[in-house]
């Protein structure tokens, strides 16, 4: 049970590692700049609701690709 929860985890963090790069490119050459952008502004949140919708969105997706591989090899 542990380990599916700290998968689960990878697969968010690393989700939201690859949204926020490819959404600001600059986290890679002055991230603290970004950083001070997101203090300045109290975007504390928003990585993080964006990478859940994502998430989710990937789970929908692999909770029917699960059903269909079940349902294929039922058969």
């Amino acid at each position: 049970m542990i380990k599916k929860i700290i998968k689960e985890l990878v697969y968010f963090f690393t989700i939201l590692v690859v949204l926020a790069l490819v959404k600001h490119p600059d986290l890679l050459t002055s991230p603290l700049e970004r950083l001070d952008l997101i203090l300045q502004q109290g975007n504390y949140l928003h990585p993080f609701i964006w990478s859940f919708l994502v998430y989710i969105f990937i789970g929908i997706f692999r909770l029917v690709a699960k059903v269909v591989v079940y349902i294929k090899n039922k058969k």
